[in-house]
Protein backbone atom coordinates (compact mmCIF):
# COMPACT_ATOMS: atom_id res chain seq x y z
CA UNK A 1 0.00 0.00 0.00
CA UNK A 2 1.03 3.34 -1.14
CA UNK A 3 1.19 6.39 1.30
CA UNK A 4 -1.83 9.21 0.91
CA UNK A 5 -1.96 12.76 1.49
CA UNK A 6 -5.07 14.20 2.42
CA UNK A 7 -5.64 18.02 1.21
CA UNK A 8 -8.74 20.51 1.51
CA UNK A 9 -9.30 21.54 -1.83
CA UNK A 10 -11.52 24.59 -1.15
CA UNK A 11 -11.06 26.96 1.72
CA UNK A 12 -10.73 25.03 4.48
CA UNK A 13 -13.90 22.99 6.62
CA UNK A 14 -13.92 20.29 3.82
CA UNK A 15 -14.55 17.49 6.50
CA UNK A 16 -10.60 16.78 6.37
CA UNK A 17 -10.81 15.05 9.82
CA UNK A 18 -13.51 12.42 9.48
CA UNK A 19 -11.77 11.49 6.02
CA UNK A 20 -9.04 11.47 8.00
CA UNK A 21 -10.19 9.55 10.58
CA UNK A 22 -11.56 6.85 8.61
CA UNK A 23 -8.81 6.17 6.33
CA UNK A 24 -6.66 6.17 9.89
CA UNK A 25 -7.73 2.61 10.20
CA UNK A 26 -5.30 1.42 7.19
CA UNK A 27 -2.74 3.80 7.87
CA UNK A 28 -0.10 3.56 10.72
CA UNK A 29 1.15 6.81 11.06
CA UNK A 30 -0.45 9.95 11.03
CA UNK A 31 1.21 12.94 10.21
CA UNK A 32 0.22 16.51 10.32
CA UNK A 33 2.63 18.59 7.89
CA UNK A 34 1.68 22.44 8.12
CA UNK A 35 -0.89 24.87 10.06
CA UNK A 36 -1.02 25.60 13.73
CA UNK A 37 -4.10 25.53 15.96
CA UNK A 38 -6.06 27.88 13.79
CA UNK A 39 -7.15 24.29 12.01
CA UNK A 40 -10.25 22.71 13.20
CA UNK A 41 -10.96 19.20 12.51
CA UNK A 42 -14.33 17.63 14.21
CA UNK A 43 -14.81 13.86 14.58
CA UNK A 44 -17.75 12.19 15.50
CA UNK A 45 -17.52 8.62 16.71
CA UNK A 46 -19.95 6.62 18.63
CA UNK A 47 -21.60 9.78 19.13
CA UNK A 48 -19.43 11.68 20.78
CA UNK A 49 -17.32 14.12 19.32
CA UNK A 50 -13.32 15.38 19.32
CA UNK A 51 -12.73 18.47 18.30
CA UNK A 52 -9.01 18.38 17.59
CA UNK A 53 -7.05 21.62 16.13
CA UNK A 54 -3.06 20.60 16.50
CA UNK A 55 -3.54 16.74 17.79
CA UNK A 56 -3.50 14.52 14.31
CA UNK A 57 -6.88 12.72 13.87
CA UNK A 58 -4.88 9.44 14.36
CA UNK A 59 -4.37 10.10 17.68
CA UNK A 60 -8.00 9.04 18.65
CA UNK A 61 -7.54 5.74 17.10
CA UNK A 62 -4.51 5.03 18.61
CA UNK A 63 -2.32 5.12 15.71
CA UNK A 64 0.81 6.50 16.12
CA UNK A 65 0.55 10.42 15.90
CA UNK A 66 3.27 13.01 14.66
CA UNK A 67 3.13 16.36 14.20
CA UNK A 68 5.63 17.72 11.43
CA UNK A 69 8.48 20.11 11.52
CA UNK A 70 5.85 22.19 8.79
CA UNK A 71 3.87 22.94 11.57
CA UNK A 72 3.76 25.80 13.72
CA UNK A 73 2.94 24.93 17.92
CA UNK A 74 1.66 27.05 20.39
CA UNK A 75 2.92 24.54 23.45
CA UNK A 76 0.49 25.68 25.98
CA UNK A 77 -3.08 25.34 23.50
CA UNK A 78 -1.09 21.79 22.90
CA UNK A 79 -1.05 20.84 26.04
CA UNK A 80 -5.10 21.93 26.88
CA UNK A 81 -5.83 19.89 23.70
CA UNK A 82 -4.20 16.86 25.36
CA UNK A 83 -5.81 16.84 28.29
CA UNK A 84 -9.52 17.58 26.91
CA UNK A 85 -8.90 14.86 24.72
CA UNK A 86 -7.81 12.82 27.05
CA UNK A 87 -10.61 13.76 29.58
CA UNK A 88 -12.84 11.90 26.42
CA UNK A 89 -10.91 8.56 26.89
CA UNK A 90 -8.21 8.96 24.25
CA UNK A 91 -4.45 7.73 24.74
CA UNK A 92 -2.15 10.16 24.74
CA UNK A 93 1.37 10.05 25.70
CA UNK A 94 5.39 10.06 24.37
CA UNK A 95 4.95 6.46 22.63
CA UNK A 96 2.16 7.26 20.37
CA UNK A 97 2.63 11.27 20.21
CA UNK A 98 5.38 12.63 18.57
CA UNK A 99 6.70 15.94 17.84
CA UNK A 100 9.41 17.08 15.23
CA UNK A 101 12.15 18.88 17.72
CA UNK A 102 12.80 21.54 14.74
CA UNK A 103 8.81 22.70 15.16
CA UNK A 104 8.61 26.19 15.36
CA UNK A 105 7.02 27.35 18.64
CA UNK A 106 4.32 30.13 18.81
CA UNK A 107 4.47 32.61 21.69
CA UNK A 108 1.96 34.36 23.62
CA UNK A 109 4.02 37.74 21.99
CA UNK A 110 2.64 36.25 18.28
CA UNK A 111 -1.01 36.12 19.48
CA UNK A 112 -0.97 39.60 20.69
CA UNK A 113 0.77 40.76 17.39
CA UNK A 114 -1.73 38.72 15.38
CA UNK A 115 -4.64 40.46 16.71
CA UNK A 116 -2.92 44.05 17.12
CA UNK A 117 -2.45 43.69 13.57
CA UNK A 118 -6.17 42.84 12.60
CA UNK A 119 -7.13 45.62 14.79
CA UNK A 120 -5.74 48.12 13.28
CA UNK A 121 -6.27 46.76 10.08
CA UNK A 122 -10.19 47.53 10.31
CA UNK A 123 -11.85 47.56 7.31
CA UNK A 124 -8.51 45.86 5.31
CA UNK A 125 -7.89 43.29 7.98
CA UNK A 126 -7.23 39.58 6.72
CA UNK A 127 -9.39 37.66 8.67
CA UNK A 128 -6.93 35.86 10.80
CA UNK A 129 -8.26 33.48 13.48
CA UNK A 130 -5.86 35.84 16.14
CA UNK A 131 -4.07 32.86 16.90
CA UNK A 132 -0.55 34.10 16.10
CA UNK A 133 -0.02 31.89 13.21
CA UNK A 134 1.09 34.66 10.99
CA UNK A 135 4.00 36.14 13.24
CA UNK A 136 5.17 33.16 14.15
CA UNK A 137 5.66 31.48 10.55
CA UNK A 138 7.26 35.23 9.77
CA UNK A 139 9.82 34.70 12.47
CA UNK A 140 10.48 31.52 11.41
CA UNK A 141 11.40 32.36 7.90
CA UNK A 142 13.15 35.50 9.58
CA UNK A 143 15.28 33.13 11.54
CA UNK A 144 14.63 34.28 15.05
CA UNK A 145 12.45 31.54 16.20
CA UNK A 146 12.30 29.88 19.19
CA UNK A 147 11.69 25.78 17.73
CA UNK A 148 10.99 22.94 20.29
CA UNK A 149 15.04 22.01 20.66
CA UNK A 150 15.61 25.24 22.14
CA UNK A 151 14.01 24.52 25.70
CA UNK A 152 16.25 21.51 26.14
CA UNK A 153 18.97 24.41 26.45
CA UNK A 154 18.59 27.27 28.74
CA UNK A 155 21.78 29.02 27.89
CA UNK A 156 21.29 28.97 24.00
CA UNK A 157 17.16 29.82 24.49
CA UNK A 158 18.38 32.96 26.50
CA UNK A 159 20.10 34.21 23.28
CA UNK A 160 17.53 33.40 20.77
CA UNK A 161 14.91 34.91 23.13
CA UNK A 162 17.26 38.06 23.08
CA UNK A 163 17.16 37.81 19.02
CA UNK A 164 13.74 37.76 19.36
CA UNK A 165 12.52 40.39 21.75
CA UNK A 166 15.29 42.82 19.38
CA UNK A 167 13.06 42.88 16.24
CA UNK A 168 9.61 42.54 18.35
CA UNK A 169 9.85 44.83 21.34
CA UNK A 170 10.59 47.86 18.96
CA UNK A 171 7.74 46.64 16.55
CA UNK A 172 5.37 46.77 19.65
CA UNK A 173 6.79 50.23 20.54
CA UNK A 174 5.81 52.06 17.30
CA UNK A 175 2.42 50.17 17.87
CA UNK A 176 2.40 51.70 21.30
CA UNK A 177 1.99 48.33 22.53
CA UNK A 178 3.83 47.49 26.14
CA UNK A 179 7.03 45.67 25.42
CA UNK A 180 7.74 41.95 26.15
CA UNK A 181 8.83 40.98 29.52
CA UNK A 182 12.13 38.40 29.30
CA UNK A 183 12.06 37.40 32.57
CA UNK A 184 8.51 36.73 32.15
CA UNK A 185 8.75 35.12 28.80
CA UNK A 186 11.47 33.06 30.24
CA UNK A 187 9.78 31.99 33.53
CA UNK A 188 6.75 30.31 31.54
CA UNK A 189 9.51 28.77 28.37
CA UNK A 190 11.28 26.75 31.89
CA UNK A 191 7.91 25.71 33.25
CA UNK A 192 6.40 24.47 29.91
CA UNK A 193 9.74 22.87 28.97
CA UNK A 194 9.40 19.86 31.13
CA UNK A 195 5.60 19.48 29.70
CA UNK A 196 6.41 19.41 26.55
CA UNK A 197 9.87 18.20 25.69
CA UNK A 198 8.80 14.55 26.02
CA UNK A 199 7.36 14.44 22.86
CA UNK A 200 10.07 16.02 21.13
CA UNK A 201 12.15 13.57 18.54
CA UNK A 202 13.59 13.60 15.29
CA UNK A 203 10.70 12.92 13.48
CA UNK A 204 12.40 12.26 9.75
CA UNK A 205 14.61 9.59 11.14
CA UNK A 206 11.32 8.00 12.59
CA UNK A 207 9.76 8.78 9.46
CA UNK A 208 12.22 6.84 7.62
CA UNK A 209 12.52 3.94 10.00
CA UNK A 210 8.15 3.56 9.60
CA UNK A 211 8.93 3.38 5.99
CA UNK A 212 11.29 0.81 6.15
CA UNK A 213 9.50 -1.18 8.27
CA UNK A 214 6.72 -0.97 5.84
CA UNK A 215 4.81 1.08 8.11
CA UNK A 216 1.86 2.83 5.50
CA UNK A 217 2.03 7.14 6.46
CA UNK A 218 -1.03 9.09 5.98
CA UNK A 219 -0.30 13.09 5.67
CA UNK A 220 -2.79 15.45 7.31
CA UNK A 221 -2.98 18.98 5.78
CA UNK A 222 -4.95 21.68 7.37
CA UNK A 223 -6.98 24.42 6.17
CA UNK A 224 -7.22 24.59 2.08
CA UNK A 225 -5.75 24.92 -1.05
CA UNK A 226 -7.45 28.17 -1.84
CA UNK A 227 -5.81 29.72 1.43
CA UNK A 228 -2.15 28.54 -0.25
CA UNK A 229 0.33 31.06 0.47
CA UNK A 230 1.00 30.95 -3.04
CA UNK A 231 -1.88 29.54 -5.32
CA UNK A 232 -4.95 30.89 -3.14
CA UNK A 233 -6.98 34.27 -2.67
CA UNK A 234 -3.94 35.83 -1.68
CA UNK A 235 -3.05 38.26 1.01
CA UNK A 236 -6.43 36.66 2.16
CA UNK A 237 -4.75 33.20 2.76
CA UNK A 238 -2.76 31.36 5.68
CA UNK A 239 0.74 31.74 6.37
CA UNK A 240 2.05 28.16 4.74
CA UNK A 241 1.69 26.43 1.53
CA UNK A 242 -1.36 23.80 2.12
CA UNK A 243 -0.94 21.86 -1.28
CA UNK A 244 0.08 18.60 -1.25
CA UNK A 245 3.96 19.39 -2.01
CA UNK A 246 4.11 20.75 1.39
CA UNK A 247 3.57 17.44 3.04
CA UNK A 248 7.27 16.01 1.93
CA UNK A 249 8.99 19.81 3.39
CA UNK A 250 6.78 19.76 6.70
CA UNK A 251 7.44 16.28 7.65
CA UNK A 252 11.13 15.61 6.63
CA UNK A 253 10.01 12.72 4.15
CA UNK A 254 11.44 12.28 0.53
CA UNK A 255 8.76 13.51 -2.29
CA UNK A 256 8.65 10.08 -3.53
CA UNK A 257 6.81 9.39 -0.43
CA UNK A 258 4.12 11.16 -1.39
CA UNK A 259 2.10 8.42 -3.69
CA UNK A 260 -1.53 9.61 -3.41
CA UNK A 261 -2.98 12.69 -3.15
CA UNK A 262 -6.74 12.41 -1.89
CA UNK A 263 -8.49 16.04 -2.00
CA UNK A 264 -11.74 17.02 0.15
CA UNK A 265 -14.22 19.01 -1.08
CA UNK A 266 -17.84 19.69 0.05
CA UNK A 267 -20.66 19.28 -2.36
CA UNK A 268 -20.93 23.18 -1.77
CA UNK A 269 -18.84 26.13 -0.64
CA UNK A 270 -17.92 27.36 2.23
CA UNK A 271 -15.79 30.48 3.73
CA UNK A 272 -14.67 31.87 6.87
CA UNK A 273 -13.19 35.41 7.54
CA UNK A 274 -12.53 38.22 4.74
CA UNK A 275 -12.00 37.54 1.26
CA UNK A 276 -12.90 36.93 -2.38
CA UNK A 277 -15.61 34.65 -2.71
CA UNK A 278 -16.91 34.53 -6.31
CA UNK A 279 -20.29 31.78 -5.67
CA UNK A 280 -21.64 33.32 -2.02
CA UNK A 281 -25.06 33.17 -1.82
CA UNK A 282 -26.77 35.58 0.43
CA UNK A 283 -30.21 34.84 0.49
CA UNK A 284 -32.17 31.89 2.17
CA UNK A 285 -30.29 29.51 -0.05
CA UNK A 286 -27.35 30.21 1.54
CA UNK A 287 -28.71 30.38 5.11
CA UNK A 288 -30.47 27.13 4.62
CA UNK A 289 -27.11 25.90 3.75
CA UNK A 290 -25.68 27.31 7.19
CA UNK A 291 -28.37 25.92 8.65
CA UNK A 292 -28.86 22.53 7.75
CA UNK A 293 -24.65 21.60 7.39
CA UNK A 294 -24.05 23.42 10.42
CA UNK A 295 -21.45 25.44 9.12
CA UNK A 296 -20.19 27.31 11.73
CA UNK A 297 -15.86 27.24 12.34
CA UNK A 298 -14.51 24.40 14.80
CA UNK A 299 -11.70 26.81 16.23
CA UNK A 300 -13.58 30.36 15.90
CA UNK A 301 -17.09 29.12 16.23
CA UNK A 302 -17.53 31.84 13.26
CA UNK A 303 -20.66 31.54 10.90
CA UNK A 304 -19.11 30.40 7.54
CA UNK A 305 -20.51 32.39 4.39
CA UNK A 306 -21.87 29.72 2.22
CA UNK A 307 -22.25 29.34 -1.65
CA UNK A 308 -22.52 26.86 -4.46
CA UNK A 309 -20.11 24.66 -5.69
CA UNK A 310 -17.24 26.05 -7.63
CA UNK A 311 -16.01 23.97 -10.14
CA UNK A 312 -13.57 26.40 -11.71
CA UNK A 313 -11.45 26.32 -7.84
CA UNK A 314 -11.76 22.79 -7.12
CA UNK A 315 -10.28 21.66 -10.96
CA UNK A 316 -7.25 24.89 -10.25
CA UNK A 317 -6.78 22.96 -6.39
CA UNK A 318 -6.88 19.41 -8.67
CA UNK A 319 -4.13 20.77 -10.81
CA UNK A 320 -1.56 22.84 -8.77
CA UNK A 321 -1.71 20.15 -5.38
CA UNK A 322 -1.37 16.53 -7.96
CA UNK A 323 -5.07 15.45 -6.75
CA UNK A 324 -5.54 11.76 -7.69
CA UNK A 325 -9.31 11.89 -6.45
CA UNK A 326 -12.02 13.69 -4.42
CA UNK A 327 -13.72 12.70 -1.74
CA UNK A 328 -17.11 14.94 -2.07
CA UNK A 329 -18.35 15.73 2.18
CA UNK A 330 -22.12 16.84 2.87
CA UNK A 331 -24.16 15.60 -0.46
CA UNK A 332 -26.67 15.49 2.43
CA UNK A 333 -26.64 18.52 2.87
CA UNK A 334 -28.04 19.77 -0.20
CA UNK A 335 -30.99 17.07 -0.08
CA UNK A 336 -34.37 18.81 -0.78
CA UNK A 337 -33.40 21.50 -3.25
CA UNK A 338 -35.29 22.15 -6.54
CA UNK A 339 -31.64 22.86 -8.11
CA UNK A 340 -28.36 23.11 -7.77
CA UNK A 341 -25.85 25.52 -9.41
CA UNK A 342 -22.41 24.80 -10.19
CA UNK A 343 -20.08 27.54 -10.77
CA UNK A 344 -18.05 26.67 -14.69
CA UNK A 345 -16.10 29.71 -15.04
CA UNK A 346 -16.39 33.41 -14.57
CA UNK A 347 -16.99 36.42 -16.35
CA UNK A 348 -14.28 39.57 -16.01
CA UNK A 349 -15.88 42.27 -17.61
CA UNK A 350 -16.30 41.01 -21.30
CA UNK A 351 -13.86 38.09 -20.79
CA UNK A 352 -14.74 34.92 -20.42
CA UNK A 353 -12.32 33.11 -18.09
CA UNK A 354 -11.82 29.48 -16.67
CA UNK A 355 -8.59 30.10 -14.33
CA UNK A 356 -9.35 32.08 -10.71
CA UNK A 357 -7.63 35.43 -11.33
CA UNK A 358 -4.11 36.00 -8.99
CA UNK A 359 -4.84 39.60 -8.86
CA UNK A 360 -7.15 41.15 -5.99
CA UNK A 361 -8.61 43.11 -8.12
CA UNK A 362 -9.53 40.51 -10.20
CA UNK A 363 -10.33 38.51 -7.69
CA UNK A 364 -12.82 40.87 -5.99
CA UNK A 365 -14.78 41.55 -9.47
CA UNK A 366 -15.45 37.82 -11.56
CA UNK A 367 -18.80 36.82 -11.88
CA UNK A 368 -19.63 33.26 -11.52
CA UNK A 369 -20.91 31.49 -14.85
CA UNK A 370 -23.13 28.99 -13.67
CA UNK A 371 -25.03 25.33 -14.95
CA UNK A 372 -28.18 24.46 -12.91
CA UNK A 373 -28.40 20.96 -12.35
CA UNK A 374 -32.28 19.41 -10.75
CA UNK A 375 -31.94 18.77 -7.57
CA UNK A 376 -33.49 15.68 -5.78
CA UNK A 377 -36.36 15.26 -3.23
CA UNK A 378 -35.16 11.54 -1.46
CA UNK A 379 -32.89 11.56 1.02
CA UNK A 380 -28.99 10.94 0.48
CA UNK A 381 -28.56 11.30 4.53
CA UNK A 382 -27.04 7.96 5.99
CA UNK A 383 -26.52 6.14 2.53
CA UNK A 384 -23.41 3.99 2.16
CA UNK A 385 -23.92 2.37 -1.02
CA UNK A 386 -23.75 4.89 -4.48
CA UNK A 387 -26.09 2.81 -6.13
CA UNK A 388 -28.97 3.89 -3.54
CA UNK A 389 -28.37 7.47 -3.82
CA UNK A 390 -30.27 9.39 -5.48
CA UNK A 391 -30.24 9.51 -9.43
CA UNK A 392 -29.98 13.32 -9.48
CA UNK A 393 -27.60 13.04 -6.89
CA UNK A 394 -25.58 10.71 -8.76
CA UNK A 395 -25.53 13.11 -11.97
CA UNK A 396 -24.28 15.80 -9.96
CA UNK A 397 -21.78 13.86 -8.61
CA UNK A 398 -20.86 12.99 -11.82
CA UNK A 399 -20.91 16.33 -13.57
CA UNK A 400 -18.72 17.67 -10.98
CA UNK A 401 -16.15 14.67 -11.57
CA UNK A 402 -16.20 15.76 -15.63
CA UNK A 403 -15.42 19.49 -14.86
CA UNK A 404 -13.10 18.97 -12.23
CA UNK A 405 -11.11 16.58 -14.17
CA UNK A 406 -10.87 14.50 -11.17
CA UNK A 407 -13.10 10.81 -10.24
CA UNK A 408 -14.83 11.26 -6.90
CA UNK A 409 -13.90 7.84 -4.99
CA UNK A 410 -15.01 8.76 -1.64
CA UNK A 411 -18.80 10.51 -0.69
CA UNK A 412 -19.82 11.17 2.93
CA UNK A 413 -23.18 11.47 3.53
CA UNK A 414 -22.83 12.85 7.42
CA UNK A 415 -20.82 13.57 9.75
CA UNK A 416 -21.01 10.09 11.23
CA UNK A 417 -17.93 7.40 10.44
CA UNK A 418 -20.32 4.63 9.09
CA UNK A 419 -22.05 7.22 6.96
CA UNK A 420 -19.28 6.72 3.85
CA UNK A 421 -19.54 5.82 0.45
CA UNK A 422 -15.91 3.99 -0.88
CA UNK A 423 -15.38 3.68 -4.36
CA UNK A 424 -11.60 3.07 -4.38
CA UNK A 425 -9.59 2.84 -1.45
CA UNK A 426 -6.96 5.69 -1.77
CA UNK A 427 -4.29 2.93 -0.06
CA UNK A 428 -4.74 0.79 -2.93
CA UNK A 429 -4.96 3.77 -5.44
Amino acid sequence: MGNVVVVGAQWGDEGKGKIVDWLAEKADVVVRFQGGHNAGHTLVIDGIKYKLSLLPSGIVRGKTSVVGNGVVLNPWAFLEEMERISALGVKINPEILKIAENVTLILPLHSELDKIREEAAGKGKIGTTGRGIGPSYEDKVARRSIRLCDLADEEMLEHKVDRLLAHHNPLRKGLGVEEVNKAELMQALREIAPKILPYSTVVWDLLDSEQKKGSTLLFEGAQGIMLDNDFGTYPFVTSSNTIAGSAAVGSGVGAKSVSYVLGIAKAYTTRVGSGPFPTELFDEVGDKICEVGCEFGTVTGRKRRPGWFDAVLVRQAVKVSGISAIAMTKLDVLDGFKEIKICVGYKLGDKVMHTYPSSMSGQANVEPIYEVLPGWSEKTQNVRDFDKLPENAKKYIKRVEELIEAPITIVSTSPEREDTILLQNPFNG
